[in-house]
């Protein structure tokens, strides 16, 4: 129960910071502005397969992840996209902090990101690869350097 508690209350905080910021910005330098879809990761990290959603601030975007497999966790990232010379081509980098719940375990630590986001043009898909390490702080302290993703996102 304090689990399921923990994660709500998490995910409470992420909603009501994103539709904080979504408020006081209205202005995006990406070619969509949200995006919602599954992201695919190496096994080892807390935050592994999932659900993904994208929401851009500005040049900015805040993600969410909702990771299940072996357990289930939370991960709330910041990020900084800036554009590469090809169209629709950015890279990203950015910062965050996860929650997990495994095997009778939980987790809480530091996420931090840097990949590359494509959006097709004719296509409302949006297709990122990244590179997210993570720092475990809260049951056992601990790096975690093989947090490897691809997402497929549908943008609107």
């Amino acid at each position: 129960m304090k689990k399921l508690f923990l994660l709500s209350l998490a995910a409470l905080v992420f909603s009501l910071s994103t539709q904080a910021q979504e408020e006081t910005s209205t202005t995006t330098s990406s070619s969509y502005k949200d995006a919602i879809g599954i992201r695919l990761s190496s096994t080892v990290p807390v935050i592994k397969n999932g659900i993904t959603y994208k929401h851009f601030i500005g040049s900015n975007a805040i993600e969410g992840i909702l990771s299940f497999g072996d357990g289930v966790g939370i991960c709330g990232l910041y990020e900084i996209h800036k554009p590469l010379s090809t169209e629709n081509l950015q890279w990203l980098i950015g910062f965050g902090g996860y929650v997990g719940f495994n095997s009778g375990s939980s987790n809480v630590g530091a996420a931090g990101i840097v990949g590359l986001d494509y959006k097709f043009s004719q296509v409302p898909l949006n297709l990122t690869l990244d590179w997210k390490p993570e720092l475990n702080i809260v049951s056992k302290v601990g790096f975690e350097g093989a947090g490897i993703g691809f997402s497929a996102r549908f943008t609107f």
